[in-house]
Parts: structure tokens; sequence; C-alpha cells
């Protein structure tokens, strides 16, 4: 029994799919300059003629992949957020905030790497890629705190809280390299620290006691 026959549009999205998992395997396995369009054409078994039906060049395929990886880090974002609106505190929900990205890199380490290259190099056809995952992981951990306790209220603490999501994204940026590298192997232990300094942030906003005087 046969299947119906894909249409033209099926089909080519189909070999577009099959493109982007062989070279998401390629530059896994081996880094960037394993990286060519013979390669991929070659692990998708298409004539590498085609390749260029889908994608200009490697570059074309680059920005591909970024945005795909950003979309699916993105997503897991969203459906995390809902899952914590749903369900009660339980310890997991702010853990989740750190762990979802760090799992994401582990996935995909080289193009992690690139990305972070790629944030400040106008020519990286990647830098739309890290700057948007940049922004909506600093978003998605905005709202945790705020969540946790920070204030919100005013301009100024919404600015705070901005800068404390950048300085953790930094941080968890630091520890996924050490994670990469083997010096930080247990994933979940990198977790514990991002959960303790954030939890730190928040003792530092509030305000200090007033200290008692001698009648007091």
């Amino acid at each position: 029994m046969t299947g119906t026959p894909l249409s033209r549009s099926e089909a080519k999205d189909l070999t577009r799919r099959r493109l982007i998992r062989a070279a998401f395997a390629i530059l896994d396995e081996e880094g960037e300059a394993g990286l060519t369009t013979v390669k991929v054409a070659r692990a998708a078994g298409i004539a590498q003629s085609s390749f260029y039906v889908h994608f200009k060049d490697r570059q074309d395929l680059l920005r591909a992949l970024g945005d795909q990886a950003g979309e699916r880090l993105r997503a897991t974002m969203r459906e995390a957020r809902r899952r914590a609106h749903e369900t009660p505190d339980d310890g997991e929900r702010h853990r989740d905030t750190f762990r979802i990205p760090l799992e994401a890199i582990r996935r995909h380490p080289e193009l992690f790497r690139i990305g972070l290259r790629a944030r400040h190099d106008p020519s990286s056809p990647l830098q739309d890629f890290a700057v948007e995952s940049s922004a909506a992981y600093r978003a998605h951990l905005a709202a945790d705190l705020a969540a946790m306790g920070f204030p919100t209220g005013t301009e100024r603490d919404r600015r705070r809280l901005e800068m404390i999501a950048d300085g953790i994204n930094a941080l968890t940026n630091a520890m996924a390299v050490g994670h990469l590298e083997g010096r930080y192997p247990d994933l979940e232990e990198v977790v514990d620290v991002l959960v303790a300094f954030s939890k730190g942030y928040l003792w530092l906003l509030r305000p200090p006691r007033r200290p008692l005087s001698e009648t007091e």
C-alpha cells in the first residue's frame, strides 16, 4: 500500500528539513570548519546542485540553523512559563529557567560557540540569532525573577531587573562554557549555582534594615 504522493511544496519542504538535520549533525560532530555545502548535501542524500535550490550558500544555511534553534528555544521557554502559571511552585520552576537554555546549549554546543562570537560581529550570519536568543532569555529570566518577588513597580525597578537578568545571562554563558569544557560536568550542579546567584540578587534588592539605636 503506497502513501499519498507529496506535492511539490511538501517535497521541497522535506528536502530542506533533511538538509537542516544533516547540517546540525555535521556542525555538532565536526564544528564550523566541517560544515561545507558538499558534506551537507551528501549527508542529506541529495545532489549538491539541489542544495542551492534551498540555500544561497553556506552562510544562508547557518542563518537557517540559527533561526530554527532560536525558535525551538523560545517555544520551550514559552511552554515553561505556561506550566509555571498552571502549577504550584515546587522549586523546579525556577530551576527550569536555567536548565532549559543549558540543555539547548548541550544539544548544539558548536552553534552556541558560534553565537557567542557572532553577537558582536556584524558580518556573522548568526548575529541576529545570537542577539534574539539573548533577548528572549533575558525576558524569560526577568519574568521568572519578578515572580520570585523582584520589584517591578517603577522604571528604576524594571531597569535594575533587566540589568540583573543580563548579568545572570552572562553568568549562564560562562557556566555553559565550563560545562562544555568538562570543568563543570554535572549540569544540575551548574543549575544549583545559578539559582543561588539569582536568589542572592533578591537579597541585594531588599531595603536595608535600619540599625537599632541604643534606646531601642
